[in-house]
């Protein structure tokens, strides 16, 4: 039944074995977003509530500094160990950490029921620098290792079923996972949760590892003829290849300019909330709803066959629709600024078109490029490009403030929200000849039966 009602959607699988790998793979990605998602919400208002909402930007500024000896550290265990092995020890190690931030959170001097808002509160930002590493090491580690184990045609099938689960985790977890749906005083306990289900984690993908048939987790390897030679191991390999390959650069730039506009426009939504609402569990509880809102959007798109946009017109098409959906959202907000709720579906649709139809086109990208590329450059491109690209929109917001202290609250924010359109206008005609250049690169190499790099 389950390989029928694919079929129908996403084109037809080869086997029911196929079926049951995607199944797999989907639960345990639905499981990292559902992970993911309950947390992102929870790190805000916690944030805010221990650090304060003004130093939101400075936080995201902090992520990029502790990424980049991350994104090192996880390079060199690729390099030594197994990838079925790294991924059981990450996750592991970020369900032990997840058990020690709801202990902490449970304290009543360390923990949420102080009340007081202090940017000396390191607990605070050691927290939300967990959140975000968790958000950008996982995934990207997850999507690693399915690019690396699936062919180009299973992967039009198959990433689409992992997107679905992933916006049903993006549901599910911040609607069921918060604090004020289980009476609890706080979130720390909702934290604790999150850390048993990254243990499930493990196990399911080990029994993904163990039971999957060995052909089914081959991946795209292009004509031997057309291959390169892999490099030495090395801490900066996947960064030379990042800098020395232009189709690599090109991802990195889809990436770097979606996440800079859209931290802008976040900031903007997050900051609003902070002001709306005076506690750490209101605060949290709406950004839960606009988590899960987001949720419920993506999976109807990708149940309804957004995704076959890619199947139907091409590539290019389908990473074009995400750039301008964005410029309508720049839009919206610089006529709409003070509108909560104009900024809660402005975000809620912009990320649900990212994660229902941009996300999955990406991620087919990476196919056909060696296992170096797949492994360490898209680590550098993901993880240290989307925190970079967070960092440079924290840094756009951060005029905002000094704006509206010379020129008063709404005509401070009026100019603020002027100049950051002009740029992200500026950003979003790179990012549409990128996408032109990406997608004949692609489209090109598939058809050749080759590598890119």
């Amino acid at each position: 039944m389950l390989k029928r009602i694919a079929t129908m959607l996403w084109g037809k699988f080869e086997s029911a074995q196929e079926v049951k790998k995607f199944g797999l793979l989907a639960v345990i990605f639905g499981l990292i977003i559902g992970v993911y998602w309950t947390l992102r919400p929870i790190k805000d208002g916690v944030f805010g509530s221990v650090v304060g909402g003004d130093y939101l930007n400075w936080a995201k500024i902090l992520s990029v500094v502790i990424i980049f000896p991350i994104v090192i550290i996880y390079s060199k265990l690729i390099d030594k160990y197994p990838r079925n092995k790294v991924f059981y020890g990450l996750v592991s190690l970020y369900a032990v950490f997840a058990f020690l931030f709801a202990w902490i959170f449970m304290d009543p001097h360390m923990g949420l029921l102080n009340t007081v808002a202090n940017p000396g509160r390191i607990v605070g930002w050691m927290w939300y620098v967990w959140v975000e590493s968790f958000g950008s090491l996982v995934p990207a580690l997850f999507w690693a290792i399915t690019t690396d184990s699936t062919m180009p045609e299973s992967a039009k099938r198959g990433f689409p079923l992992i997107a679905l689960f992933a916006q049903v985790g993006n549901f599910v977890g911040p609607y069921f996972l918060t604090a004020e749906r289980w009476e609890f005083d706080h979130s720390g306990p909702i934290v604790g949760i999150c850390g048993i289900l990254l243990f499930v984690v493990v196990a399911l993908f080990w029994m993904l590892i163990k039971t999957t048939p060995e052909e089914l987790m081959r991946g795209y390897h292009g004509d031997a003829s057309h291959q390169e030679t892999e490099s030495e191991p090395g801490f900066f390999e996947g960064l030379k290849l990042l800098i020395t390959e232009k189709y690599l650069l090109g991802l990195f730039a889809i990436i770097f300019i979606f996440e800079a506009i859209v931290t802008v426009l976040d900031n903007h939504f997050k900051v609003s909330v902070i002001q709306t609402f005076d506690s750490e569990l209101l605060r949290t509880a709406y950004l839960s709803k606009y988590a899960y809102t987001t949720g419920i959007v993506s999976g109807l798109c990708v149940f309804l066959g957004i995704n076959n946009i890619q199947r139907w017109l091409g590539m290019r098409i389908s990473l074009l629709l995400t750039p301008l959906a964005v410029g309508v959202a720049v839009l919206l907000i610089k006529f709409n600024p003070q509108a909560l709720v104009v900024s809660f579906w402005i975000m809620t649709l912009s990320k649900a078109i990212n994660y229902a139809l941009n996300q999955p086109s990406m991620k087919q990208l990476y196919i056909p490029t060696s296992k170096n590329a797949r492994y360490k450059a898209q680590a550098w491109i993901e993880m240290f490009g989307g925190r970079s690209s967070k960092a440079t929109g924290a840094g756009i917001t951060l005029i905002r403030k000094p704006l509206q202290k010379a020129y008063g609250a709404m005509p401070g924010l009026d100019m603020f929200l002027t100049i950051s359109s002009i740029v992200s206008f500026g950003l979003i005609g790179l990012w549409l000849v990128v996408v032109f250049y990406v997608a004949k690169t692609y489209t090109k190499a598939i058809k050749d039966n080759r590598v890119v790099c």
